[in-house]
């Protein structure tokens, strides 16, 4: 028999009016052919152009000037061979020819789902039994493009959940590329990353064992420059690429977490930032930080990646390395256990493993911890978020994949200081689509990325066939109790 739950009647929908802008580029020839004909305009043409363009922009976007005059600055290389100097070119113009390099990217228009919730750092000015909390999503735009975003809600004593209302803006993080790489690591990935070994070779020899990207770029354009095979010079750009996957991002400290987006940065994640799965984890010294394991997808390859931050305006990313660190679906334990970091992986694509490691981002020697054993996750079963510590041991939110490709959520329990003893499974499923649920983007599918414990209830976020999000809560003894008496 099913455990009793009880859907929230809370649903966050996407928005298409949730708009960012981003640099537009078609093409070397074109634009200094666009660079060509707007210098050819007289200044009064240009600010009858400008003017109006700004005061019907600067409703929708935080400073478009500011936008504008970056993307101007992109192009300075197409602006140069069309015979211009960009230093003598006025303010407007170049703000003229940013609008011509830019365009406006709807981060929600197709689907917002697949939830993951922590604790905010921010727990003041709160009342007896409630709790601030931060939930992120995978929104989805034109060309099934993923990105991160993210809301604050409040859960009150009762479990009613309050989603705090997103703000008129929204915004992309400043990028900074001030990393310092280990060789070994960096030309394992980029050898795992099916880059030429030959020209891997030769661009290592001329690396030290730790090195930064300007002396990563020098080589790399100088190893260009010495070839004309078109082949050869992409594969020199496919390890700049790999290189901007390691970078920290910072937001304006005046944007509310609504208006703060992680939009694909790299080559390596141009097609995606998929099902980020967020966890409040708590250091030897006691200290928190929050970490989220999340996919880049290129468009053919998968790259685990590694999130970090402490206060959700500045955040440093790179790259997970090692056997383990395949497919999706990896998800840090919120601490570690036995002096060791803790990792959950689906590695194969269709069974649970756990690893251990000294070193948060190199991940080896995984081990099978589950396999598909219940007929609605025969097809695959994974983990749905971190595991969540409570005295009976370490829960873990998965989901399995039955007839027809529904996805299901479900429930485990493991040792607390062995997580590699599966103490029970729910042998039925936890939260199945219901007739309200199962239309959407992708039918039939219920996912999440991380639960959280609130007052005695575990409060679930899930996406609903891949199109919004709600919530689902659930007795926390109950739920433990029967997985107690649910042993394998």
């Amino acid at each position: 028999m099913r455990i009793q739950i009880e859907r929230k009647p809370v649903k966050v929908y996407p928005d298409p009016k949730r708009v960012i802008a981003r640099f537009f580029f078609n093409g070397q020839e074109r634009a200094i052919d666009v660079v060509k004909r707007v210098m050819q305009l007289t200044d009064q043409e240009v600010f009858g152009l400008i003017s109006p363009l700004l005061q019907e922009y600067s409703k929708r976007h935080r400073n478009i000037t500011k936008i504008l005059t970056r993307h101007c600055k992109r192009v300075k290389n197409a602006i140069a061979e069309a015979g211009f100097d960009f230093d003598d070119i006025d303010k407007d113009r170049k703000l003229l020819l940013g609008s011509y390099f830019t365009h406006e990217y709807s981060i929600e228009s197709a689907a917002f789902f697949n939830p993951s919730v922590v604790e905010d750092p921010d727990q003041s000015d709160l009342v007896d039994g409630e709790k601030r909390v931060i939930i992120s999503f995978r929104a989805v735009g034109e060309g099934h493009i993923s990105s991160v975003i993210f809301r604050r809600a409040l859960i009150d004593r009762n479990h009613n959940i309050t989603v705090i209302p997103a703000g008129n803006y929204i915004d992309e993080a400043e990028v900074i590329k001030n990393a310092v790489y280990n060789k070994r690591l960096f030309l394992k990935k980029a050898a795992d990353s099916k880059i030429d070994i030959e020209i891997l070779d030769e661009v290592g020899q001329k690396l030290e064992d730790k090195f930064d990207y300007a002396t990563l770029r020098k080589i790399i354009l100088d190893g260009k420059n010495l070839n004309e095979n078109d082949v050869r010079k992409l594969e020199y750009d496919k390890i700049l690429w790999l290189s901007d996957t390691y970078h920290e991002i910072s937001f304006s400290r005046d944007t509310d977490i609504s208006d703060r987006v992680i939009f694909p940065i790299s080559e390596f994640e141009r097609k995606g930032i998929e099902d980020a799965r967020f966890v409040r984890f708590i250091k030897d010294d006691g200290s928190v930080i929050y970490y989220a394991t999340y996919t880049a997808f290129d468009g053919a390859m998968i790259m685990p990646k590694l999130l970090q931050t402490t206060d959700f305006y500045d955040f440093k990313i790179s790259p997970l390395h090692g056997v383990g660190a395949q497919n999706k679906n990896l998800a840090l334990f919120p601490r570690k256990i036995n002096g060791k970091y803790v990792m959950m992986s689906r590695i194969d694509g269709c069974n649970n493993y756990l690893m251990y490691s000294d070193k948060l981002t190199v991940w080896d020697n995984p081990v099978k911890l589950q396999e598909p054993k219940f007929s609605w996750e025969f097809i695959q079963i994974g983990n749905c978020g971190s595991p969540i510590e409570t005295e009976a041991g370490w829960l873990v939110i998965t989901h399995g994949v039955g007839p027809m490709r529904r996805y299901c959520l479900g429930a485990s329990l493991f040792d607390l200081n062995d997580p590699s003893i599966e103490i029970g499974r729910l042998r039925e499923p936890l939260v199945i689509p219901n007739n309200d649920e199962r239309e959407g983007y992708v039918p039939n599918v219920l996912y999440s990325c991380g639960a959280i414990i609130h007052n005695g209830e575990l409060i679930i976020p899930y996406g609903l066939s891949d199109y919004c999000s709600s919530f689902a809560g659930v007795k926390l003894d109950v739920l433990l109790e029967k997985l107690k008496h649910s042993a394998l």
